[in-house]
């Protein structure tokens, strides 16, 4: 909410005008702040609608906020461009104001220069004292949990790349979940004070899941036949088709969250209540290593998931 201490430009425009911010923050709550950056032929491709662009550069760092259950409150954008042009510019604020509107977001800065294009987003979210979710509390015993559905946004980015053959016509809801992807924050909310750990599926839920492995120190296993699709994709692909996706596929921005079994019905009863959807993949365990059980016990091999500097 804004105060007498606030300096808060209402528009992308005026956000350009004024590149620094002055926020007072309400209560006596802790601060997460997130940074992600998305680079052109990286991140995104020439032809990616600016519209597009700026709903999923500001969605990628919600994403990291829902992962710790916080609750989104400020936005600041470093905009690099190799040229001028107001359209873009529109088209751009189009999405990323519709999306920080959903979240009560206020875009508090905004700088714009030039160079290779390239977005810079930092968002700035709110929890209460000691309940943010880390990556750190996982233990064995643990129940694995993953939010919505894996592997369309990364079989969506193969058929732009031309690795994949569906019909035009199947094509769609794949590019959508890639080109626009719903940042759970209601859902990390939500498990607030039950989940143990958490993270957002951002480079592939092996990978990820993986890091919440390292941080806690533990290992886990996970039933391949349990990992969550779309209808889409169900009907799109055989199942270890499917499943590779699902495993190693990026840009799914849901949640892999993992808690203890005595809290695992009121978690799964919160989030769903939260409008996500939630389901239990697999469990946490003493030994180190992240295990991929398969219905018929054929050992399945998985990319590693994307890696920033591979």
């Amino acid at each position: 909410m804004p105060t007498r201490h606030s300096l808060a430009p209402t528009t992308f425009e005026a956000a350009l005008q004024r590149p620094f911010a002055l926020v007072a923050l309400p209560g006596e709550q802790d601060v997460v702040i997130a940074i992600d950056t998305m680079v052109l032929g990286t991140h995104f491709l020439e032809d990616t609608d600016p519209s597009d662009l700026g709903h999923k550069a500001l969605a990628v760092n919600l994403s990291d906020l829902a992962a710790m259950g916080a609750r989104p409150m400020r936005a600041v954008v470093s905009l690099t461009r190799p040229t001028l042009e107001r359209q873009w510019n529109q088209r751009f604020e189009a999405g990323f104001m519709t999306l920080a509107s959903a979240h009560d977001v206020n875009l508090a800065a905004a700088v714009q220069t030039r160079g290779h294009l390239s977005v810079t987003v930092q968002v700035y979210g709110l929890v209460p004292p000691d309940e943010a979710i880390t990556r750190a509390g996982a233990r064995p015993g643990d129940q694995i949990f993953v939010t919505g559905t894996l592997g369309d946004a990364s079989l969506g980015l193969a058929l732009l790349r031309g690795e994949d053959d569906l019909l035009p016509a199947g094509q769609t809801d794949f590019r959508g979940r890639l080109a626009r992807p719903t940042p759970r924050v209601a859902g990390g909310m939500a498990a607030r004070g039950l989940a143990s750990a958490a993270i957002d599926i951002s480079d592939g839920f092996a990978a990820d899941l993986g890091h919440i492995l390292e941080s806690s120190r533990v290992g886990a296993t996970v039933r391949v036949d349990r990992l969550p699709l779309s209808p889409a994709m169900a009907d799109a692909l055989a199942p270890e088709r499917a499943w590779r996706h699902a495993l190693s596929g990026g840009d799914d921005y849901e949640l892999c969250l993992t808690c203890p079994p005595r809290d695992a019905p009121e978690l799964l009863r919160r989030v769903t209540a939260a409008g996500c959807p939630i389901t239990r993949v697999g469990e946490i365990e003493s030994t180190p290593g992240l295990r991929l059980t398969h219905p018929d016990r054929r050992n399945l091999v998985i990319d590693p998931g994307f890696q920033h500097f591979a």
